[in-house]
């Protein structure tokens, strides 16, 4: 098996598929690693560091777009010219894998099932013991929930710790977290590490132990919440009704609040907006949000993805991509995550040889991040939010 490795090209990228020590864990698996000239530099990999792992250099991306297994961290952000260009030369059975966008970039999806390739999306593995590993949302996450609260920190025009000084007491910096999944239990804990006071809330009421847990106090809101999260651990959209509701009840911290970081967000949909423009109003001159779900179109009613608004005094960051801020240990995280899904798919293949096939669905980790296969797609979550039907019990892919 011959695995490339791209040279990201979406705008402000910097993270790399496998860093050297991932090849080199491949390669000790009979994995050959190609990797397109440097792939790796603006996470401060060079290529001479894949090389001393026994990766080889390619001179051109039509060498690495020719191996086995394609490895990739953001080509739905690919501009559209030189992503068709890539697609234009993939070959039948040829494997992919990547965080895909398969619910929210349709044209993409279409676009691979047409040249025949088998795809697997990394952002729909499992939450499940076993995969933790391959977990790259929750990876990317850790980053962004971290990166959040140094930006937040940046832009606040106050200190977030108390301090005791000679001019006086500085009363410390009031955090609010919407959303306690991974981002914003990074940004919990990055927030109390430099001294602020945190709240947080959840729709989930499981998570306040993890909150406390962190030195932070969880905000409880009379809501009924039962219906929040999917089976998979996933946020399911709700109804206007509960969001406004919600918006009623979490004024009253806001006006409180120094920083707000919101995570809110659900797969494949556009982001719930839960802090209005009146909301915004509420809170102190100089506050920050930092709207963590501006991809998704921003749980703040003010946010512009990519962007810097200032209302009413309060200053409102739509960051993107913020995993990419940080890209040499992002990398390393995905890297882990990409790497640990190959080499367990290598695993639960048949050996060559035997006339074995693989019943996809028999596993989960494979049957849940399987997108496409022999020119169709196939995971039933994509194409529910593609508005197509479920496959029928009997048409089960088999590789």
């Amino acid at each position: 098996m011959l695995i490339g490795i791209l040279k990201e090209t979406a705008i402000h990228e910097r993270r790399v598929s496998i860093v050297p020590d991932g090849a080199a864990a491949l390669i000790a698996k009979g994995i050959e690693v190609v990797i397109e000239s440097g792939a790796g530099e603006s996470a401060y990999y060079p290529d001479r560091a894949y090389q001393d792992k026994g990766a080889r250099i390619a001179a051109t991306r039509e060498t690495v777009l020719a191996a086995d297994v394609l490895a990739t961290v953001n080509l739905p952000g690919v501009p559209l010219a030189d992503r068709r260009a890539i697609i234009e030369r993939l070959h039948p059975q040829q494997i992919m894998m990547g965080l895909l966008n398969p619910l929210g970039d349709p044209k993409l999806m279409d676009a691979l099932a047409a040249r025949n390739v088998t795809a697997f999306a990394l952002e729909l593995v499992p939450r499940i013991t076993r995969a933790q590993s391959m977990d790259a949302l929750s990876s990317m996450a850790t980053v962004a929930g971290y990166s959040a609260v140094l930006i937040a920190a940046r832009t606040l025009p106050r200190f977030f710790p108390m301090l005791m000084t000679a001019a006086g007491t500085v009363t410390p910096a009031r955090v609010f977290v919407i959303g306690a999944g991974v981002a914003g239990l990074q940004a919990i804990a990055t927030a109390r590490r430099l001294g602020a006071v945190v709240h947080a809330y959840d729709v989930r009421p499981a998570v306040k132990q993890e909150v406390q847990s962190l030195g932070a106090k969880f905000v409880e809101l009379d809501l009924e919440t039962r219906a929040a999260a999917d089976s998979g651990g996933y946020a399911r959209a709700m109804d206007e009704r509960f969001y406004a509701r919600q918006r009623e009840l979490m004024s009253r911290v806001l006006a409180h609040s120094d920083v707000v970081i919101s995570t809110a967000a659900v797969p494949g949909k556009k982001a719930p907006v839960l802090i209005t423009r009146q909301m915004v109003s509420l809170m102190p001159p100089g506050s920050v949000i930092v709207d963590l779900a501006a991809e998704q179109g921003g749980n703040c009613e003010a946010t512009k993805p990519g962007g810097t608004v200032v209302e009413r005094d309060v200053t409102i960051l739509g960051p993107q991509n913020l995993p990419s801020s940080l890209p040499y240990h992002a990398s390393q995280m995905y890297s882990k995550n990409i790497t640990s899904f190959l080499l367990y798919v290598q695993k639960e293949l048949p050996e060559e040889g035997t006339g074995e096939r693989l019943v996809l669905a028999e596993d989960e980790i494979i049957h849940d991040t399987l997108v496409m296969h022999g020119g169709r797609i196939v995971n039933a979550r994509v194409r529910e939010a593609l508005g197509n039907s479920a496959l029928p019990a009997e048409e089960r892919q088999t590789v």
